[in-house]
């Protein structure tokens, strides 16, 4: 069975990373987009964080994965977010501290592709100068902080409002064999 890709498509990127337009609350590089092209309360229109969310239980088996477009590698790196947020989540009980610990997780400091710690450096391609790496930071600082408020709202979707079991039970899960914290973290 194939892994499930990105049906997402972006004319601007940053080295080889598609910079992909998503519904967000937070400031940064990419505006609002379902308020920009009309698509406000529209369901209908999914965004890469939706795919990533969507995509994650299947695609999170996978010890490979074939990279066929850019948009790719932007999933690639949310769904190894996502895992590094689900160990974060799993030691939480209530929505109120999970809001605040993915907050804390989002801005805290990670690498980009180039840097020496980051784990894909072989599949990402280095931005070309400091603006870009600039411009790719804020890209992914603001979609760790989307995405990590939206698994949130995922994850404590049930009655009691406790953490679901069916989410948490992939935090042991690594994919491709690859941890974003790195080693020992």
């Amino acid at each position: 069975m194939p892994s499930y890709h990105s049906k997402l498509t972006s004319d601007k990127s940053i080295g080889n990373v598609a910079l992909l337009p998503f519904r967000t609350k937070f400031r940064g590089p990419i505006q609002n987009y379902s308020v920009a092209n009309g698509n406000e309360g529209s369901e209908a229109a999914q965004d890469i964080i939706d795919e990533a969310l969507f995509y994650f239980k299947p695609n999170v088996f996978f010890k490979t994965y074939e990279i066929q477009s850019n948009a790719d590698r932007v999933l690639i790196y949310l769904t190894l977010y996502i895992i590094e947020c689900l160990k974060r989540l799993q030691r939480l009980n209530s929505k109120e501290g999970a809001f605040q610990e993915m907050h804390a997780l989002a801005i805290s400091r990670f690498d980009i592709p180039g840097d020496p710690g980051f784990p894909l450096n072989a599949v990402y391609a280095k931005p070309n100068n400091a603006e870009e790496q600039d411009l790719l930071r804020q890209y992914l600082l603001q979609i760790r902080q989307e995405c990590g408020i939206r698994l949130v709202e995922r994850v404590f979707d049930t009655e009691n409002q406790k953490p679901s079991k069916w989410w948490l039970c992939f935090a042991k899960r690594k994919f491709m064999d690859i941890s974003l914290s790195g080693a020992g973290k």
